[in-house]
């Protein structure tokens, strides 16, 4: 005898099949991308937990894996009190300070110049801009060296700016004027009916929509010259004059190398760098969310 299906038989046969929204992930595939992110983090930070712990480490136990056995903060105290690390550290500040200031300064001046207005030579300017981020450190760094000794400037703040600025601003220029592109020229045209000059436009007016690109300039600027070695060691001699480029290559000799207080240099030399990454990611953040709303 051949039964009928029950109401609740047929309602399960009928019921369509799940589908998944777009970008709705499987339970399988969602493990394997957390899984994925924490093993690509735990490569990301493990380089500088290594760093951070060998520093609290005693000299005899620098090269070990006993990180935990003897916590000491000697190294941080040898290296303020022993070296002259304070004093290279303000060189750096000197230097990276005023490349930041300048680098911003100029950035933005040019980078508004080339996205409004027409003038000789623009063309050629672009591309003099263009060009000079192709050439290496290797190639530029003997010239440079010649053209600041000419000029007196070698073993002398000014010239490691100079330097960098000349590292920095081609970049940020670009950027900066890709960054004016995308503000409408309506607002130059009505500071202009309200009676300001061109630079008074940019000050007033275009300088306060540029916060995110004036805070990527200041932060590739600063870390242009914070962390930058190869012209710092050539251009700079002299313990009091080095700056900590220079002065953390004290530590290692051909007989081997002070752990110690150049991981504890290396931790101390990473605050600033991540200030000034907070400061320009708060000002990137706000930008974007500022752009995004439409009144």
């Amino acid at each position: 005898m051949i039964t009928a299906p029950t109401p609740t038989a047929r309602h399960s046969a009928q019921r369509p099949a799940k589908v998944r929204r777009r970008g709705e992930r499987s339970p399988l595939a969602s493990t394997a991308l957390h899984l994925t992110l924490i093993g690509a983090s735990v490569i990301a930070v493990f380089p500088v937990l290594w760093v951070l712990l060998t520093s609290l480490k005693p000299a005899e136990l620098a090269t070990t894996t006993d990180f935990f056995k003897e916590t000491t903060f000697e190294n941080y105290t040898n290296l303020i009190q022993d070296t002259k690390f304070l004093t290279w550290f303000g060189n750096s500040l000197i230097v990276a300070g005023l490349t930041t200031l300048i680098g911003v300064i100029v950035s933005a001046s040019t980078g508004y110049a080339v996205s409004r207005f027409r003038f000789p030579g623009k063309r050629g300017l672009m591309w003099t801009l263009l060009i000079t981020q192709m050439f290496p450190v290797a190639v530029l760094i003997v010239p440079i060296y010649n053209i600041m000794a000419g000029m007196g400037l070698l073993n002398k703040p000014a010239g490691l700016v100079i330097t960098y600025l000349t590292i920095s601003v081609p970049f940020c220029a670009w950027m900066m004027k890709g960054f004016f592109d995308t503000i409408p020229r309506e607002i130059d045209e009505s500071g202009q009916v309200d009676g300001l000059t061109p630079f008074g436009t940019f000050w007033r007016l275009i300088l306060p929509l540029a916060k995110p690109g004036l805070a990527v300039t200041a932060f590739y600027s600063f870390i242009t010259a914070w962390g930058e070695v190869a012209y710092a060691s050539a251009f700079m001699v002299g313990e009091d004059n080095l700056t900590l480029a220079g002065g953390l290559q004290l530590f290692v000799n051909q007989y081997g190398a002070q752990w110690g207080p150049m991981t504890a240099a290396s931790v101390l030399i990473a605050i600033p760098a991540a200030l000034v990454f907070l400061f320009a990611q708060k000002h990137l953040v706000t930008g974007m969310s500022a752009g995004a709303v439409k009144g």
